[in-house]
C-alpha cells in the first residue's frame, strides 16, 4: 500500500528539517566503521597497485604501443575494457582498471545509502529515531553524507596514491574523481529508489539495474567507436567517466556532468522524500492473492518466491559476460601478442595449455569466483529472514529450522549450477559462432563452467557455517569471498607465492578446457563443503534465533 501526502501537515523550515543530521551522520559513520574502510582500502590500492603491475608487464614504449593498437583495434576488447586513450603507465591503468573500480565505487554507495534510508525504515529503527529531535529529510541527508566520506576518501587514496608512484598529478587527480564522481552520482539513484520502493531489496535492484543499463550502453558505444564518441557512450555515466580520459589531455568539463546529474537526483530524492509518509513508497507493493497458491504450502516455494527474481537477475547477468568473453577470447593472441610477462599471468590463472584455452580457463575461473557472491548472498538472506522477524512466525508454526533452512539452501547451492551453467552456455555459443565450431566448443567450455562448482559450494557451505554459529558475523562470507576474487583477480599479475594462491578453492581446481582432468580435487572439495555445511547446520539447530 502506498501513502503520498501531497501536503505535510506541519510545514517545516530548511533548518527543521535537517535536525539531527550531525547525530544520523555520526551513527552511519560509526555502523559502517568497518564496511567503508575496507570498500576503501581494497578498491584504492587495487587501482593504485596496477600501475607497478603494467609498468612489469610492459616496460617499453613499444610495447605499451603495441598493446594500445591491439585494444583500440578489437571491438570486443573496448566493449569489455573501453578504448585506450593514452600508452602512458597512467592511461593504461585508467583503461585497465578505470571502468571496473567506477563500477565498484557505485556499488559502495548505493549500499551505503539504502542501508541508511529504506533498510533502516523496513526494519523500523527509522520510526524510533523519528521520534526525536529529527528532521524529515536528516535521515537521507546523513546516508548521502556517508557515501560522500566513502567516495572522497578512495578518491583522496587513488589521487594520492598514483601520484606517489610517479604518475602524473592531474592525470591521478582526474582518475580519482572519475571514480568519485561515479560513486556519488549512483548514491543519488538509490536515494531516489529508496523513495519509490518500499523494500530495501528491490532498492538496491533497481539501482543495481541502471548501473547494469550503464555498463551496456558504454559496452555498445565503445565496441562501436574507437574514441569514445557514440552517442550510446555519452549516455552512459560510465563513458563519462572513461571520456573524463585521465593521463590523457584531460576534459576537466566533463567533471560538470558529475555534477549536474548528482544535483538533479539528490534534489529529486529530497522532493519525493519531503512528499510522502516514514515507511510509506511511491510505488505500491502488489497485493497478493486471497488464496496462496499450492506452492507456497512448503519452505522450498516460500524460498522460491523469495529467491526467484535474484536468481534470474544474476543468470542474465552471467549469459551477457559469458556472451562477451567468449566474443574476445578469438582475439586474445593479438592482445597479448610476444609479451611473454601478459601470457604467463594467463597461464597462471588458465594453466600452460594453449593461449586461447588458457584465456577461456581463466575466464570460466572468473565466472566461478564471481558465482559464489551469488550463493553466499542467498545463504544470507535466512540472516535478513531471521533479523526481520520474518522467519519466527514460519517456524512458529509445522516448519521445523532445517527444513525452513534446507529451502533457502536448495536454492543457494542449485541456483550457483545453474548460473555457472548459464555462463558457460553463453561462454561456448558466443566463442563457437567466432572461430565458426559451435558444436565442438560448447560442450568443453560448459564442462570447465561447471567443475567449477565445487569451489563454490566450499565458499557457500562457509557461509552456512557463519548462519549457523556466529550469525552475528555472517557478513564475514562476503569479506572470504571477495579474498577468493582479489586471489584469482589479482593474484596472478601480482606474482602471490603458491601458498597464498592455495588459501582459495579455486586453484585447487584443474584449469579448464585444456588441462587433464582427475577426480582428487573434486572429491576434496565436495568434502570439505559437506563438512562445513553439516557443522552450519548444527550450530543453527542448537542456537537461539535472533
Amino acid at each position: 500500500m502506498t501513502a503520498v501526502t501531497t501536503a505535510p501537515a506541519v510545514r517545516r523550515g530548511g533548518s527543521r528539517d535537517l535536525a539531527g543530521t550531525g547525530a544520523l551522520l555520526r551513527l552511519a559513520l560509526r555502523r559502517d566503521r568497518l564496511m567503508i574502510p575496507a570498500w576503501v582500502l581494497v578498491l584504492g590500492l587495487v587501482v593504485v597497485s596496477m600501475g607497478s603491475t603494467l609498468e612489469t608487464l610492459y616496460g617499453t614504449a613499444a610495447e605499451r604501443a603495441d598493446v594500445a593498437n591491439s585494444m583500440n583495434a578489437n571491438g570486443s576488447l573496448r566493449a569489455m575494457y573501453g578504448p585506450v586513450f593514452s600508452d602512458s603507465i597512467g592511461g593504461l591503468v585508467a583503461w585497465r582498471i578505470g571502468g571496473m573500480a567506477a563500477v565498484l565505487a557505485a556499488v559502495m554507495s548505493l549500499l551505503i545509502v539504502v542501508r541508511h534510508t529504506r533498510e533502516e525504515e523496513e526494519t523500523g529503527r527509522q520510526e524510533l529515531l523519528s521520534a526525536a529531535m529529527v528532521g524529515r529529510r536528516a535521515p537521507l541527508t546523513a546516508a548521502l553524507l556517508a557515501a560522500l566520506v566513502a567516495n572522497a576518501a578512495l578518491a583522496l587514496l587513488i589521487t594520492a596514491g598514483l601520484a606517489n608512484s610517479g604518475q602524473p598529478a592531474g592525470g591521478s587527480l582526474a582518475l580519482g574523481l572519475a571514480i568519485g564522481g561515479t560513486g556519488m552520482l549512483f548514491a543519488g539513484l538509490a536515494a531516489i529508489a529508496a523513495q519509490l520502493t518500499e523494500s530495501a531489496r528491490l532498492a538496491k535492484g533497481l539501482t543495481g539495474a541502471v548501473l547494469g543499463l550503464a555498463f551496456v550502453l558504454r559496452a555498445a558505444g565503445d565496441a562501436a567507436s574507437q574514441n569514445a564518441s557514440s552517442p550510446l557512450t555519452w549516455i552512459s555515466p560510465a563513458g563519462w567517466a572513461e571520456n573524463l580520459r585521465a593521463f590523457a589531455d584531460e576534459r576537466w568539463w566533463v567533471l560538470l556532468l558529475f555534477l549536474g546529474a548528482v544535483a538533479v537526483s539528490v534534489s529529486a530524492a529530497y522532493a519525493l522524500t519531503a512528499r510522502r509518509d516514514l515507511g510509506m513508497s511511491f510505488l505500491p507493493a502488489r497485493p497478493g492473492p486471497a488464496r496462496a497458491p499450492a506452492s507456497l504450502n512448503g519452505a522450498f516455494g516460500l524460498a522460491w518466491r523469495l529467491q526467484r527474481t535474484t536468481l534470474l537477475g544474476w543468470a542474465l547477468g552471467f549469459a551477457f559476460a559469458g556472451a562477451v568473453f567468449g566474443g574476445i577470447a578469438d582475439g586474445v593472441a593479438d592482445m597479448v601478442g610476444g609479451n611473454a610477462q601478459t601470457r604467463e599471468i594467463f597461464e597462471r590463472m588458465g594453466g600452460q595449455q594453449a593461449l586461447t584455452d588458457a584465456f577461456l580457463a581463466a575466464m570460466v575461473g572468473m565466472l566461478g569466483m564471481i558465482a559464489a557472491l551469488y550463493g553466499a548472498g542467498s545463504v544470507l538472506r535466512l540472516r535478513s529472514e531471521e533479523t526481520g522477524d520474518r522467519a519466527e512466525p514460519v517456524l512458529a508454526g509445522a516448519v521445523g529450522r532445517l527444513r525452513w533452512a534446507a529451502g533457502h539452501l536448495v536454492i543457494a547451492y542449485l541456483g550457483t549450477a545453474v548460473v555457472l551453467a548459464v555462463g558457460g552456455l553463453a561462454l561456448g555459443i558466443s566463442y563457437g559462432i567466432a572461430v565458426e565450431n559451435v558444436g565442438g566448443r560448447i560442450g568443453p567450455v560448459l564442462g570447465a563452467a561447471l567443475a567449477q562448482i565445487p569451489a563454490v559450494w566450499v565458499l557457500v557451505s562457509l557461509a552456512v557455517l557463519l548462519f549457523g554459529v556466529v550469525p552475528k558475523a555472517s557478513a564475514a562470507a562476503w569479506a572470504v569471498v571477495g579474498g577468493c576474487l582479489a586471489i584469482g583477480w589479482i593474484g596472478p599479475a601480482l606474482r602471490l607465492p603458491q601458498w597464498a594462491m592455495n588459501l582459495s578453492p579455486y586453484s585447487h581446481l584443474p584449469k579448464l578446457p585444456g588441462a587433464d582432468v582427475t577426480t582428487t580435487p573434486f572429491l576434496w572439495l565436495l568434502g570439505l563443503a559437506a563438512l562445513l555445511l553439516a557443522a552450519g547446520l548444527v550450530g543453527f539447530r542448537r542456537r537461539d534465533i535472533g
